[in-house]
């Protein structure tokens, strides 16, 4: 019989290992790479697009251009779409970020070959209906008038506005960049992005030979492989940091977003800036949750986060408040700050944080479909598995030592934007 009063003994992480990709080309010249694992009957397609040709007087036509891409083609309507895909039990869906736009199957891999001829033809001939196209702005200017309501989505664009301006990144979308969508412009932008020269295609599950044969019959034949569009690339100058306040004399709550640019993936510091983000706010254990949340009960919750894009990073730190305590929330997060970058934080600490971290994303290795997201980092930041080798060892080796000097070259508070909406 167990012993339950023994606490089951701790090993530390010391090694991660990745399923690798492997990597093929399809007849028009899609890169295509596959991770094989798992013993279900299931296979996840991601097509992904770079986000192309950025207007700034179209700040939705990119976006838009995802959303409504199963809405219909010239044969199948957005209902036929549907009801094809799951009467094999399919599921498709979209999803866009800053970088890129993508289209996603999950199929059982004996109806693959039923359902990729739809998706081709999504691809392909996709017509971006009048119909689903008035609904969709009727919907989505309902949802932005609900939206800027909450002062934490408020918030969030406007910090983004304060780091990135009106670029992709930081535009500020209102009710006439909706009515501003014209169906002509959504099939323009279709041609432009959704087209095998700015494609890539990432196969994960139980994945044979006969999957990329397949593949390369519905989606390397047949779909010729267009002009090369021109990929988005941001340059991004950081700004002296400022306060930025939306007053909302009604508020029982403020929201605050914090930080700047910073690094991305590609910059030595960052796996290091991430152990560092970690002890601040990446946890619940963190000393932002510890101070604010714990002992002076201003928030249920606050965090920090460092986020990598193709053309920059950006750390931020983020809560809601009561607006009583704005300001005395601010200044304990200045305090904290100042902390790293003065005093080294104890080795206790400093291990439970790699320790979590490991585990973490040891533990987020769970199936096919999670190594290939880690494999997808990767790609798209023009680097290989040995950034995984790196990492590990940066976060099982650092010391207090570099996490001050990080401190200090990263996290000094008065660079940071510091966006308040509510009451200070």
């Amino acid at each position: 019989m167990i012993d339950r009063s023994i606490a089951p003994g701790f090993k530390p992480v010391e090694q991660i290992k990745l399923i690798r990709a492997q990597e093929y080309q399809l007849d028009n010249g899609i890169d295509a790479y596959v991770v094989n694992a798992g013993e279900q009957d299931l296979i996840k397609i991601e097509l992904i697009f770079n986000n192309v040709n950025w207007d700034a007087t179209k700040p939705l036509q990119a976006y838009t251009a995802n959303n409504l891409l199963t809405e219909g083609t010239s044969s199948m309507s957005a209902f036929q779409i549907a009801e094809h895909i799951d009467y094999y039990g399919a599921f498709i869906q979209t999803d866009y970020n800053f970088d890129f736009s993508t289209l996603t199957l999950y199929t059982l891999n004996k109806h693959l070959s039923s359902v990729l001829p739809v998706l081709k033809s999504i691809l392909t001939d996709s017509v971006y209906p009048d119909s689903e196209l008035d609904i969709y702005k009727v919907n989505q200017k309902q949802k932005l008038l609900v939206s800027l309501r909450k002062n934490d989505y408020v918030c969030r664009r406007e910090f983004n506005h304060a780091l990135f301006g009106d670029s992709l990144y930081g535009t500020l979308v209102a009710d006439k960049d909706y009515d501003d969508l014209h169906r002509d412009d959504l099939i323009s932008y279709f041609h432009q992005a959704y087209q095998p020269s700015n494609c890539t295609i990432i196969a994960s599950g139980k994945v044979d030979p006969s999957t990329v044969s397949l593949l390369n019959e519905y989606l390397g034949r047949g779909w010729d492989r267009g002009l090369d569009p021109v990929k988005n690339d941001f340059i991004f100058a950081r700004r002296a940091g400022q306060e930025h306040l939306f007053e909302r004399p009604e508020a029982l709550q403020s929201a605050i977003r914090l930080g700047n640019l910073s690094i991305n993936r590609t910059h030595t510091d960052f796996p290091g800036l991430q152990v560092l983000n970690t002890v601040l706010g990446g946890y619940f254990g963190s000393r932002l949750m510890s101070n604010i949340r714990e002992d002076k009960g201003y928030t249920y919750g606050i965090g920090s986060a460092l986020v990598s894009l193709q053309s920059t990073g950006y750390f931020f730190i983020t809560s809601e408040v009561g607006a009583d305590v704005c300001q005395a929330t601010l200044n304990e997060i200045e305090k904290e700050l100042l902390t790293l970058q003065t005093e080294l934080v104890p080795e206790a600490e400093l291990e439970t944080v790699k320790n979590y971290m490991l585990g973490s994303l040891l533990g987020s290795l769970e199936n096919a479909f999670s190594h290939a997201e880690k494999f997808r980092n990767i790609l798209f930041s023009g680097l290989d598995y040995d950034y995984y080798d790196r990492y590990v060892e940066i976060v099982k080796n650092i010391d207090s030592t570099e996490i001050k000097r990080l401190a200090s070259v990263y996290m000094n508070y008065a660079d940071f934007h510091r966006v308040i909406v509510g009451k200070k």
